[in-house]
């Protein structure tokens, strides 16, 4: 228990103590009248009104983003009359059929993509399958004895499990390293190489542009999962070359739960490019119904089956809320506001109570701060109690994530402020 809640009466308090308490409390007035300014001077600040929000302060958009207010409507038009009343015809005359690759024209602006490159669907773990075979053989093409995989072994399970299972299909060897070391690592064997971009559970930020290059080097193809830095960083994946990526839309990019995943073949690459899951969607002809398969041209081969249409046309109204805004000041304001969680914590939390996992460096951090905490469950529970709502990774992290299109200054002291309490 903190002081304030033990001490004496003022009377009996040694002055020494006061001059403590005095300090803390102009301290917090500090950083909440600056927390005001910084909200008053943010760009992006009107952009919040795009969002179903309340009082809570909301940093788990790095699990789930809020829901943009014109997702209902759109939602209800979809059901109601795209479905209800014109029903088959919508293939064509709602845009279902294009959806995968309008969608996916829509976020490529966002990962610093050309038009013509991302289909939206599928989940992201099938994504990654198939990218992660497709890159396989597509080195086999261009050099013999290719047959080992690099996986980030710090990568979220799914990704690992995906490797392992690609491995076996490929006859490859499956090798897990922490990015760091993959450099050392490549060599004439080398396929392909699985990364993250954004470290899941602390929030690192890895060096895409080098690991590209070192891997391209190396006669390997890149492969990157962007989920935890689309919609919060630039990404560039044209002006640095990389071959093929993948990343989830229910992050910061705020579709809904379980809305699809998008995947990116590189233009160049497509032409060559051999889907591991080749479905009718995928086919040049679909309706033509042939036992033999032709794969579709450019991005479309990427896609497999029926698209999923009414999580499809919700993520479409979500992306709506990016409409004029630039990945730089998103970019900006998300290192601004870690930075000044980060200052509040050090301010507001006792000394030696959580730890940092995420980097200081603006060039190592992505959009989201990772606390180590010994009793980091039973502390996160007491946060959304207090509507300070994150989220929690086994065993000892207290996750943080800052979706810069509506968290504000104040919600960061906010939160800062709570938590302090909760562990003092």
């Amino acid at each position: 228990m903190s002081e304030r809640f033990e001490r004496p009466e003022r009377f009996e308090r040694p002055e020494r103590l006061e001059r403590s308490e005095r300090f803390e409390r102009s301290e917090r007035s500090d950083l909440g009248v600056r927390a005001a300014e910084l909200d008053a001077s943010d760009e992006l600040a009107k952009l919040r009104a795009q969002f179903v929000l309340d009082d809570v302060v909301y940093l788990d958009g790095n699990s789930l983003g809020a829901l943009p207010a014109a997702v209902p409507g759109r939602v209800d038009d979809v059901v109601r009359r795209q479905w209800g009343e014109l029903r088959i015809r919508s293939w064509e005359e709602s845009g279902w059929w294009t959806a995968p690759e309008r969608i996916g024209d829509r976020i490529a602006p966002l990962v610093g993509a050309a038009p013509g490159q991302i289909v939206v669907g599928d989940s992201t773990s099938v994504n990654v399958f198939k990218a992660l075979v497709g890159a396989v053989r597509l080195a086999a093409l261009s050099s013999a004895g290719r047959n080992e995989i690099i996986v980030d072994a710090t990568t979220f399970p799914t990704d690992g499990y995906i490797a392992a299972s690609a491995a076996r299909m490929t006859g490859c060897e499956l090798r897990p390293m922490d990015p760091s070391e993959v450099p050392s690592a490549l060599g004439p064997r080398t396929a392909a190489v699985l990364l993250n971009h954004v470290d899941y559970r602390t929030g690192r930020l890895y060096d895409l542009p080098a690991l590209t290059s070192a891997i391209h080097d190396a006669g390997a193809l890149a492969v990157w999962d962007l989920c935890h830095s689309a919609g919060a960083l630039p990404v560039d994946l044209d002006r640095h070359g990389v071959d093929l990526a993948v990343g989830c839309t229910y992050k910061y990019l705020n579709g809904g739960p379980g809305s699809p995943a998008y995947f990116y073949v590189r233009a160049d690459l497509q032409p060559r490019f051999d889907s591991p899951l080749p479905g009718w969607n995928s086919h040049a002809d679909p309706f033509g119904m042939s036992p033999a398969y032709e794969p579709a041209p450019g991005a479309l081969r990427g896609r497999v089956g029926t698209p999923d249409i009414l999580s499809m046309l919700a993520l479409e109204a979500a992306l709506e809320v990016w409409e004029g805004v630039s990945i730089d000041s998103v970019r900006t304001k998300s290192l601004a506001l870690t930075d000044f969680f980060l200052e509040c914590v050090t301010a507001y939390v006792p000394q030696g109570r959580v730890e940092s996992l995420t980097p200081s460096a603006h060039a190592e951090r992505g959009s989201q701060v990772a606390l180590r905490c010994a009793d980091a469950g039973e502390v996160m529970k007491r946060l959304i109690e207090q509507d300070v709502v994150g989220d929690f990774r086994h065993p000892d992290v207290l996750r943080f994530g800052f979706t810069p299109l509506y968290v504000g200054f104040g919600d960061v002291e906010r939160a800062a402020r709570v938590l302090g309490e909760t562990v003092g």
